[in-house]
């Protein structure tokens, strides 16, 4: 689940000339599983926005956090898919989040700070519930970050890996791995303990990841002698792509949620124009 505000892939936002970040809003909810994916994300106007210190809430979706955990309410049309639904269909759902440790630090994605980015609850356990689900629901390990920032991601990056996942012993490791727009490369690790200290690390060389359907490669770091493994696609579009993938790092073998961006074809025009036909607009 992602909030915008914003939204860094809006082409509508691009086309108004990013001047009125609020009127650009979206909720966007993936869900996968062996029964099929879901996805939403309808942009809306700032008449659908409320929010305040503790709370945020885009059309009929929700997120707050409650003192001891983040609750997200959900209330999304998802859109066809191909395959398994042919009509757009209503999916409501709750997701709460009680984080293993909060994140107060936030680290400078360019040297020139127009792009911060923040591992709000780097760990933590979260409850899915959704009559669309398999038994209604699922629990297990979850995540929570933030990013912000002051101009467009095409005009100071090529494009970046992320890469989140859990360690047998319970340690969180998260990795970040982008290019800016002058070709500098800038690498770094997070370890977060289950005392919840962060630590910083060099993670091991990247390693190409096999591209997908519409070409978009990525990487991730992976110790030498070992190979990554991509074991599951799970968004696989002409900038974007999400995965599960297994690599190692330090020894250990640890299965990770990886995206990579492709900022110079979201700048793409021809790519702008494909959009909306993932990212509807309703004000």
């Amino acid at each position: 689940m992602i909030a915008f505000i914003g939204s860094v892939f809006s082409p509508y936002y691009h086309w108004s000339g990013r001047r009125d970040p609020e009127e650009h809003i979206a909720f966007n909810v993936a869900l996968y599983g062996p029964q099929g994916h879901a996805w939403a994300m309808t942009e809306r106007g700032k008449a659908r926005l409320t929010r305040d210190r503790h709370s945020l809430a885009i059309g009929n979706s929700s997120f707050r956090y409650d003192g001891s955990g983040f609750v997200i309410t959900f209330d999304e049309i998802f859109l066809p898919w191909p395959g398994q639904r042919i009509l757009p269909k209503r999916m409501r759902g709750d997701i709460r989040l009680v984080p293993g440790c909060l994140g107060a630090r936030a680290y400078d994605l360019d040297a020139g700070g127009f792009h911060i980015w923040q591992p709000v609850a780097p760990n933590g356990r979260v409850t899915v519930a959704c009559e669309a689900l398999p038994d209604g629901g699922w629990t297990g390990t979850g995540y929570h970050d933030m990013n912000h920032g002051v101009r467009p991601l095409e005009k100071d990056f090529s494009g970046w890996d992320w890469a989140r996942g859990n360690v047998g012993d319970g340690r969180t490791v998260i990795l970040y791995d982008s290019v800016l727009a002058d070709g500098t490369n800038s690498r770094f690790g997070l370890v977060c303990g289950r005392d919840g200290a962060i630590s910083d690390f060099d993670p091991p060389p990247r390693q190409s990841l096999k591209r997908g359907f519409w070409g978009v490669g990525g990487g991730i770091a992976c110790d030498g002698g070992t190979t990554p493994v991509l074991k599951s696609v799970l968004e696989d579009t002409p900038f974007y792509r999400r995965s599960l993938v297994e690599t190692v790092v330090a020894g250990d073998s640890v299965e990770m949620m990886h995206e990579t961006l492709d900022c110079r074809r979201l700048a793409n025009p021809v790519v702008r124009m494909m959009l909306p036909f993932r990212m509807p607009r309703h004000t």
